[in-house]
Parts: structure tokens; sequence; C-alpha cells
């Protein structure tokens, strides 16, 4: 038995069923315990991320904006995970497997909400004058230094999963969409990534915030775009497509023409799998960037971040399952749209490309195309702040030196190695984070309704009432 048979049993086991329940377990107990917060302050987030909130947080402790420190996290969270992620839950899962990405998505809004506010609260200045957050401080600080172990072992992993699924998988991604739509060699897409990715995290945290800043929205734009523009030429297939979503969420897909066919418990699977893995929400990844932003309290930057999951899994995955649902490229015998069929070996950012392609033609391939580049560039430099956070634990602030180094070159040589094992090991890593995480999730649940209660029933209140006044008086 060679070492990836050995990984691939181990990662059945780490992503297994007791895993997944241990995750939707947790999003649903924060839900219920802040009573839907993410429901009933979704609208106020967005406001604080996006609007004139932001700036009133000019003067509070922190090194980014929240909208900055937003964008940070969708540069690395929004991936090809978007792209290929959710064609593999569908082909694996049927159309219901959306539905169940939705679900975990909206669950996982509250495990993200807790991530960010115990990030902010027991975040800590290191050497350099910056802040630095993540589970292994909420899980020293806020439990106790018995749990030591428990930080370190996450901080290890985070480190080791930043080289890979966040870097070296992305950088061998890039090369093979340059060179099959471009006639790019490996190496020189290499010698690029590694110029463009010394540039920017070289220039530390406030450097990459400003690039995801930049870039975050024109990939929404590039990719959004194009996907919009299939439903409006489309228009009369979304519903059908969202009948199919609502009715193989419960019932199984019998086997017709190319597709073999799954039961329910597939599509469960699947979606709540691929939806984990595209808004990350319990791996812990939010609170690493969280605890840099400007807030004046915890809550502030925890709504905010918990908008990037709705953005990921309930807009951009969901544009994507609507477009391989409308277009058929999830069923080789063909879909809602008459006379379009494949052979059935299309998988993952192949499927969706082909998908965008049956409409828009070449521009759609190279919509895709541009898209798998900018979303992969923005993962490498969005997961480098986890990484380095999570060494800076490990080994203190003189050693990140050492650790863009490592990083940069592990960008580079995803290009040309075949990746096989370094995925597994890094699909590991991250169930490995996920666990030390969701232990001081619900140990700490007591500290988050806290903060929260405190926030809107004394901050909050406190902040409109003078808010009320400076409008009088202006």
């Amino acid at each position: 038995m060679d070492i990836l048979e050995i990984l691939g049993k181990i990662n059945n086991v780490l992503w297994g069923p007791p895993s997944l329940i241990l995750l939707f377990g947790t999003g649903l107990f924060l839900t219920f315990v802040l009573k839907g917060l993410q429901f009933r302050r979704l609208i106020y987030a967005f406001k604080i991320g996006f609007g004139k909130e932001d700036s009133k947080d000019a003067a509070a402790e922190g090194d980014v904006s929240h909208f900055k420190a937003l964008m940070t996290a969708l540069a690395a969270t929004i991936g090809n995970g978007n792209i290929a992620g959710v064609a593999t839950a569908i082909t694996l899962g049927g159309p219901g497997a959306i539905f169940w990405m939705w679900i975990v998505g909206l669950l996982g809004m509250a495990t993200k909400y807790a991530e960010a506010l115990l990030a902010v609260k027991y975040r800590v200045k290191n050497d350099q004058g910056e802040y630095s957050s993540g589970p292994m401080y909420y899980i020293e600080r806020g439990l106790g230094k018995k749990y030591k172990l428990l930080a370190i072992a996450f901080a290890l992993f985070g480190a080791f999963a930043a080289l890979g699924i966040g870097n070296s998988v992305q950088s061998n991604t890039i090369a093979d969409v340059t060179s099959n739509s471009f006639g790019m060699a490996n190496w020189v897409t290499g010698l690029i990534l590694i110029v463009l990715v010394s540039v920017i995290i070289f220039g530390g945290i406030q450097r990459i915030s400003t690039v995801a800043s930049f870039f975050v929205p024109i990939m929404a734009f590039l990719y959004m775009g194009g996907a919009i523009l299939i439903l409006i030429l489309n228009f009369d297939m979304i519903i059908p497509a969202f009948e199919l979503i609502f009715h193989y969420a419960f019932n199984p897909v019998a086997a017709a023409g190319g597709f073999l066919g799954v039961v329910v418990s597939e599509a469960i699977r699947n979606g709540v799998a691929r939806g984990i893995f595209s808004n990350e929400a319990g791996l812990g990844t939010a609170a690493l960037i969280a605890g840099n932003a400007r807030a004046d309290h915890p809550v502030k930057q925890a709504l905010v971040s918990m908008t990037g999951t709705f953005i990921v899994t309930i807009i951009v995955c969901t544009m994507t399952g609507l477009t391989l649902l409308i277009t058929g490229f999830w069923d080789p015998s063909g879909g809602l749209l008459s006379g379009v069929t494949h052979d059935g070996t299309l998988e993952g950012g192949a499927l969706t490309s082909a998908a965008f392609a049956s409409v828009l033609g070449v521009a759609g391939e190279y919509i895709v195309s541009f898209s798998v580049i900018f979303f992969g560039f923005s993962t490498i430099v969005g997961w480098y702040v986890y990484g380095e956070k999570c060494f800076e634990y490990l080994a203190g602030s003189k050693g990140i030196a050492g650790y863009r180094i490592v990083y940069i070159a592990a960008c580079g040589v995803g290009t040309v190695a075949n990746l096989a094992t370094v995925w597994a090991f890094a699909d590991m890593a991250n169930a490995l984070m996920m666990i030390p995480n969701l232990i001081a999730l619900l140990l700490l649940w007591k500290v988050v309704v806290a903060e929260t209660n405190d926030y809107f029933n004394n901050f909050y209140e406190n902040a409109k009432m003078v808010g009320s006044i400076e409008k009088k008086v202006s």
C-alpha cells in the first residue's frame, strides 16, 4: 500500500459522516443559541462591510477596514471549488446537492460568525505591531493553557495546509489552464506566479488586503457576469432548474442516459462536503484574518465575516449550479436545454467551462479560463495570510521571512509537479484544522452569546442613539 492510498483511507475517515455531522451540528447549534442571528442581521451585516458603517471604525484598533478584511477572506475562499467543486457535487449527487449546499452555507454563517467574533476578542499584537488572531489564540486564551496542544495542532496543520490546498494545488490548476488555453509552458507560468506572489506577500497584510480589494470585485464581475448572462438568455429555464434542485433534494435521481443515478444520501453528502470546501465555515480560516480588522466591538467584524459565507455559497455556488442545470451539462444525456449532450468524460472545471461555452461560445470558455486564473491567484495570496498567522504562532514573527520563501517556492513547484499526494496531505491537514476549531467553538459558545448580547443590548443601542443625535444636530 503506497502513501497515496494510505492518505486516501485516512481522508475517507476524516471527511466521513462523523466529521460532516460535527460540522453540520455545530452550525445548527450556534444558529439555535444565537436565535438565527445570521438571518435577522444579514442586511445590517452588509451595511457594516460595504456601507458607511465601515468608515465609523476608522479610529478603532486594527490593521485594515472591515471591507478589506472581508475581501482578503473572500480572496482565499472564492476559489476553484466554486467552479469545479459545484460541478463535482452535482455530477456525483444530482441537482439536490445544491439544496444541501445552501443548508450548510446558511448554518455555516453562524459558525463563521462565531469564529470571527472570537478572533477579534482574543487577538494579540505581534512584534511588528500588527494583530494576530485565529483559533490557536482563542483556544489558548479562551480555554486556557491546558488546551495549548490543541492550539499548536491547529497552527501546525494550518501552516501545512496553506502550502498545499491554498498554494501548490492552485498554481497547478492555473498552469493547466494557461497551458491548455494559451499554450504557455508550465515553468513560464511558475516564474510569473513566483514574481507576482513575491511582490504582493512581501508587502505584508496592507498590500495583500489592497490587492484582494482590487481582485475580488473583478473576479466577481467576470465570472458572475458570464453566469448572469447565461441565465438572462435562458430566463424561462430558471424556475424549472430550481424545481430540479428542490425535487431531488428529497428524491433519488433515477439512472437515465449517461447519468448513473444517485440516492438522496449521496445528494446530502456531496452537497454538505462541497459546501464546506467552498465556504470554509468550520475550518477556522476566517478567524485568521478577522482579527486584523479595525473594529470597536468583536460583533461588528463577526457580522461582516458571516456575509462572506453568504456570498460564496448562496450567490457564487448557486450561479454555477444553475448554469450547469440549465445547459444540461450535469447529465451526459442532456438537461433543460434540448439537444445539449456530452460524452460523460467531462469533470469539474472542464464541465463548467463546457457549460459556459455551450451558450456563450468561445467567450464562455475564456470567461471560465480567466476566472480559474484569477480565483487561483487570489486564493494563493489569501491563503498566505492564513499560513503566516499559523506559522507565526509556532515560530514567532522572526521566522516569517523563511516561511515566505518556502511558500513562494511551493507556488513555483506546484506548476510543474504531480500534486496528487500534496492534495491528499492538504485534505488531511484541513480536516485536522477543523477538529480543534470546532471543539473550541462548542466550548466557547457562551462567550459568543455574551458578546452578541452585549453588542445588541448596549453598544448597538447607544450607537444608534448617538447617531440619531448627530443627525439632528447636523
